[in-house]
């Protein structure tokens, strides 16, 4: 068998081989989807009695608040002794903040903020959060306030929007302040005028509870408390903080929890939705397997963050409605009006993404801007590039190998072996006998075996009288 013929055959199998391989990322990230859920699902109920003991570090965000709502419900459901909620934060969103609040309000086991570990701090949306609780309390070394609120750019929110937003989050957190008896005029300050205490002036001010070197020290100083919880009917009670000698029950973040909190920013959504739709669209047109795999991964993973952020869905609906636009492009003759209009959507989408009023929560519009050009740009000339090419005459099979050059390999009388364009072939001459090393020329192509003739170009003019050297060239090897 030649060595075109032993490639082809060979063609489906390593292709099959490495589809297979390719499959796997996709593979690997439902197997990771489904045990999260798994884990998610199992974790709903423990000992009780037990202080359950949750941790975040990070920015408060929508999957601080999912994570939190989890860990009180798995709290409640287990008739726990209290909710002791380690803290470390910069602050964060609003809306997440407020429903974080909410849910400690509702909560029917006692929430026991605390600021922690030493050099933690509960800046900016932290210091409502620390404050709601039914007790608070900071480590050594650590700091609560500055809750001025900013927009998402870090600067002060200017004009009647910022006297708005600051009015409303001064309200809010004076109300938490009165329903937890804490100082609810240190708490305006810190709205206001951006204030920032450590933990023993914070004891002094009254605006936490105490100072607390470990976890234990926590529960030790909160037992026998009194403290006013949600009641299953809706209404409060009054309950004694029961923590002295209760054994403890770690729940931390799980796996699903932890992938979104990498993921679940407005930009990382967006940028996951647009790659994925591109490698998509390039896979339509250049069908390659890896394209594929990557834009069902990307896909996939941005609609999990989407899941847990603000979306306006009609943004994400104009995204891809952007991405059909520009595929359009490359078949309808449209002078460029459905890929600008394909780019227009795009930013458009992306300017919308996330259904909010709040500064703090949309897509980086030099993001979207910037984004939306260059892939506008890369999918109309890389894809219509493709597009092109593949309306070209074709330049494989017979067409491509009548009249390319090459030199028996074996000699042909007629039939032999030939090597033409680096590979051995089957061949018939049609001027036999060729000896080897003949320079030939293909004629013609049937399944794997080739018609040639000797390379008129390698045949030598001759003068009249010349009869021995065209007895020569005629004569029979």
């Amino acid at each position: 068998m030649s060595r075109h013929s032993r490639s082809e055959a060979l063609q489906p199998s390593i292709i099959s081989s490495v589809s297979g391989v390719l499959r796997r990322p996709l593979f690997v990230l439902g197997l990771l989807l489904v045990s999260a859920g798994l884990i998610s699902a199992c974790s709903g109920k423990r000992a009780e009695g037990q202080v359950h003991v949750l941790t975040w570090d990070g920015d408060v965000n929508p999957v601080m608040e999912r994570y939190i709502d989890r860990g009180i419900d798995t709290a409640e459901k287990s008739k726990a002794a209290a909710i002791v909620l380690k803290l470390d934060t910069p602050g964060g969103l609003d809306s997440a903040m407020r429903d974080i609040v909410q849910r400690i309000e509702a909560s029917e086991v006692p929430v026991l903020v605390y600021v922690s570990p030493s050099g933690s701090r509960a800046a900016s949306a932290g210091t409502f959060i620390t404050m709601a609780g039914h007790v608070a309390a900071m480590a050594p070394n650590t700091s609560i306030g500055a809750a001025t609120p900013i927009n998402s750019s870090g600067e002060d929110i200017e004009g009647a929007l910022g006297r708005k937003v600051t009015n409303d989050a001064v309200s809010y957190i004076r109300g938490i302040a009165e329903l937890r008896g804490r100082n609810a005029d240190w708490a305006e300050q810190a709205v206001r005028d951006a204030v920032s205490v450590n933990q023993n002036e914070a004891v002094s001010l009254n605006v936490v509870d105490f100072v607390a070197t470990g976890v234990q020290d926590l529960l030790s100083q909160s037992n026998g408390r009194r403290v006013q919880v949600a009641d299953a009917g809706g209404g409060v009670r009054q309950v004694t903080v029961q923590t002295g000698g209760a054994p403890l029950y770690t729940n931390n973040p799980n796996l699903f929890e932890t992938v979104l909190d990498l993921i679940a920013t407005p930009d990382i959504a967006f940028l996951l939705l647009s790659l994925g739709s591109l490698f998509l669209l390039v896979e339509v047109f250049h069908p390659n397997i890896l394209g594929g795999v990557v834009g069902v991964i990307c896909l996939l993973l941005a609609f999990f963050a989407l899941g847990a952020l603000p979306t306006n869905w009609v943004g994400v609906a104009l995204v891809l409605f952007g991405f059909i636009l520009i595929g359009s492009e490359i078949f309808v003759a449209g002078f460029g009006v459905l890929g600008i209009g394909g780019v227009i959507a795009l930013i458009v989408g992306g300017w919308i993404l996330m259904g909010t009023g709040n500064a703090a929560v949309h897509v980086s519009r030099w993001l979207v801007i910037g984004l939306g050009v260059t892939i506008g740009a890369f999918a109309l000339l890389f894809i219509g590039a493709l597009v092109k090419a593949r309306r070209m005459p074709s330049m494989s099979g017979d067409e491509h190998l009548v009249g390319a050059k090459g030199r028996v390999q074996s000699k042909c009388d007629p039939a032999g072996y030939v090597h033409v364009e680096g590979e051995r072939w089957e061949a018939t001459a049609l001027d036999p006998p060729l000896p080897e090393d003949t320079p030939i020329i293909v004629t013609g192509k049937s399944g794997l075996r080739l018609t040639v003739k000797r390379d008129p170009a390698s045949i030598p003019l001759l003068t009249a009288g010349s009869t021995d050297a065209t007895a020569a060239t005629s004569a029979p090897d």
